[in-house]
């Protein structure tokens, strides 16, 4: 197993830490199954900073191409990966509970003594993924026999007109 870089969250972000780096995805095993094909790598940068309140964070920047596949056509296609964003550490879950939740702040991470970093990467990356990727203008599966289909109704249709 190749080595995967840990790091001390509130130790990295505290010094304002750098890193970077290249993860290839085949060594993303949570990601694997969402994906059409484990070839590529992910170019990352993990910096340590602090948010608008002074709250320590990591700022993770990923770069890459990922193969999913198109759910219309279920061929694969290339979904091209650039993301950028401040992970808030806190000490305890008790403190993430304690914020309101609020769909345009930041993600908050539980901090660690040893957090891995392939972690952070995937679990962004993840986040990252269209719940149905779909090639722009597949035409598979859209409009096909679309006038030769029956209504589920239909049959319920000609029972009732019977009644009246």
């Amino acid at each position: 197993m190749p080595h995967q870089p840990l790091i001390d969250g509130l130790e990295f972000a505290t010094a304002g830490a750098r890193q970077q780096g290249r993860w290839p995805v085949r060594e993303l095993p949570r990601l694997l199954d969402m994906l059409a094909s484990d070839t590529g790598e992910i170019t990352y940068e993990l910096e340590g900073t602090r948010d608008g309140r002074g709250r320590p964070g990591l700022r993770l920047s990923l770069q890459g191409t990922l193969q999913l596949r198109c759910q219309r056509c279920l061929e694969p296609m290339p979904f091209e990966v650039r993301s950028g964003e401040v992970l808030v550490l806190a000490a305890s879950q008790a403190e993430i509970d304690a914020e309101p939740p609020d769909a345009h702040g930041p993600d908050f991470v539980l901090a660690g003594k040893e957090m891995p970093v392939r972690d952070l990467i995937e679990d962004q990356l993840i986040l990252e993924l269209p719940y149905a990727p779909r090639h722009e203008g597949c035409a598979a599966g859209a409009g096909q026999h679309a006038d030769d289909r029956t209504s589920p109704f239909a049959g319920l249709r000609g029972l009732m007109r019977g009644k009246h």
